[in-house]
């Protein structure tokens, strides 16, 4: 069974065999491609190859829809969608594994693809790649050109980042290329360009890519980018290794393969704006504007557009009445007593089961109190955690912690898979002592909400660590958040944003320390903001009156 699977969608190319060949010619793993000649027979000279499958249709069946069956046939664990105008480079599909995770929608650095010339058959004049020539313009030849295969990428430009306007239409994101999140090897990109991009074939089919309902074409890139966004995933760039693709600049000799209307685009973009931007896909944890805040400044985007679109509430459809939730509370008993009086009596009125874990006896807090007979500190916390994960009877935990502010609606969370670390992170930090509240996107512990099971078995094998090696900050402390060799086990991480946010409160003695600017990063924020007044809760000046 092979590894990868290429599925290139193809109706009257006139370069499908060159593709092809350089696919074949360059692939280093396990790869096999898929073509489906939709409505056209494959031009002649396409090689008899173990790795070539092709499905040929009498009619057409339109672009979104062969791609979709190249992927149903395809049994490999990755499928990638590439244009039947492509070249690429030694090596790109083992290259592309090696960094591949399962959440990722990754695609190569982009290069525009110098395919041919037009040769002067009675002089040799060369003219690089365009429409059929009317004549040369060194010895007047009006009939006799050849088009000579060059098929190479260019040296520039390289493209790596892209991004779409509110339209929403295709932008290049040149100037995200110049932001310390755009260097590296491996970055972030928010949207693609539709020609080439790879992911899980169970990823692929889970999302639903390629949905139909928009139409055979248009704002692909868009669809597959969103979807893995919206859903927990992330879009990234492998700058090791690239491919290139020629675009339809060609006239009449290379032009658009399908009957293409302005009201087919618009279709297209009308099912992006209604799905995306209205929060509507069933798949969906994290809102528009949190992507959009990811990468902001976006171009084609204004304040007002952003601001207008934190407006939309996001309509979930994820619902499991067969799962239960629960609350694990875990403190030091240090706190000063009017915040963890406040931060109780708030949980208290979410209406879940808490079990408590506590350094003092807690009888009147909870459902069940566990009194833990250990001596401040982080294996004791790590002991604490895992002793009310045992002690509870539900499917689904969350984590709370003594220093919380909890809104309700950070409980309508259900984690969608059962071996990921979902982190809420629409969370405001609130400084006790002053009023001051900032926010930025970031992943906590007291945010942590993931299947029992899952939770128990990291928090066993902490401890087991913690106690035969002892505590290394290198390690971290948010489950499935980091590759160092440190790390607990190969568990990943998603996050969502709750309807209303939570609130950090920040007294001097937090396990984490507070960031109060853009200078107590080490590495700066995508997304900071301080302000007075914190959504639902109220003006930060009135709020730290509850505490003091």
């Amino acid at each position: 069974m092979f590894k990868l699977s290429i599925l290139i969608p193809s109706r009257n190319e006139l370069f499908l065999k060159n593709t092809i060949d350089s696919i074949l010619n360059n692939i280093e793993a396990d790869t096999e491609i898929i073509v489906i000649c939709d409505g056209q027979w494959p031009i002649e000279g396409i090689p008899d190859n173990p790795r070539l499958t092709i499905i040929h249709h009498n009619e057409s069946i339109g672009q979104r829809a062969a791609i979709n069956e190249a992927a149903r046939y395809s049994q490999a664990k990755y499928v990638m969608k590439m244009d039947a105008h492509c070249a690429v480079s030694k090596g790109f599909d083992r290259i592309l594994l090696e960094d591949m995770q399962d959440d990722y929608t990754m695609v190569p650095l982009m290069k525009n693809l110098y395919g041919f010339d037009w040769v002067c058959k009675q002089c040799g004049n060369r003219r690089y790649q365009g429409p059929t020539p009317i004549s040369c313009p060194n010895c007047g030849n009006t009939k006799e050109f050849e088009r000579d295969i060059i098929w190479k990428g260019k040296n520039s430009p390289n493209s790596t980042s892209y991004c779409f306007d509110s339209d929403p239409h295709f932008q290049y994101f040149g100037e995200f290329k110049k932001r310390k999140e755009g260097q590296g090897d491996l970055t972030e990109t928010m949207s693609l360009q539709g020609s080439c991009w790879m992911l899980t074939r169970d990823k692929y089919f889970e999302l639903g890519v390629c949905d139909e309902s928009f139409g055979s074409w248009g704002s692909q890139g868009i669809e597959v980018a969103l979807k893995t966004w919206l859903s927990g995933g992330r879009v990234i760039c492998n700058k090791k290794t690239w491919y290139a693709h020629l675009f339809r600049t060609q006239g009449g000799d290379f032009s658009f393969p399908y009957p293409l209307s302005n009201k087919q685009v618009q279709k297209a973009k009308k099912g992006i704006r209604d799905l995306f931007f209205n929060n509507r896909w069933d798949r969906q944890i994290l809102p528009m504007f949190w992507l959009l805040e990811r990468f902001w400044p976006v171009p084609g985007w204004t304040e007002e557009e952003l601001e207008k679109i934190k407006k939309v509430p996001l309509r979930s459809t994820i619902n499991n009445n067969s799962l239960n939730k629960s609350i694990i509370f875990y403190t030091d008993n240090k706190l000063k007593l009017k915040i963890a009086h406040c931060v109780q009596r708030q949980l208290n009125t979410i209406h879940l089961p808490i079990v408590s874990a506590s350094l003092k006896p807690m009888p009147h807090f909870g459902d069940k109190n566990i009194y833990v007979k250990k001596k401040h500190g982080y294996l004791t916390m790590f002991y604490q955690i895992l002793v009310a994960l045992e002690a509870s009877e539900s499917d689904i935990i969350f984590f709370c912690e003594h220093d919380v502010l909890y809104h309700p609606s950070h409980f309508d969370f259900i984690p969608e898979k059962k071996n990921v670390f979902y982190y809420n992170q629409n969370v405001y930090h609130l400084n006790s002592d002053n009023g001051k509240s900032v926010f930025y996107y970031a992943n906590r512990t007291s945010q942590l909400c993931a299947y029992k099971n899952l939770l128990i078995d990291h928090y066993t094998n902490r401890i087991k660590i913690i106690e035969k090696n002892g505590f290394s900050y290198r390690m971290g402390f948010e489950p499935g958040t980091h590759n160092r060799k440190e790390k607990i086990d190969n568990y990943t991480c998603s996050s969502w944003l709750s309807e209303f946010p939570n609130i950090d409160i920040r007294h001097g003695n937090n396990l984490t320390k507070s960031k109060w600017s853009v200078n107590d990063f080490r590495n700066k924020p995508r997304f900071f903001k301080q302000c007075d007044c914190i959504p639902y809760w109220g003006e930060t000046a009135k709020l730290i009156k509850t505490f003091l």
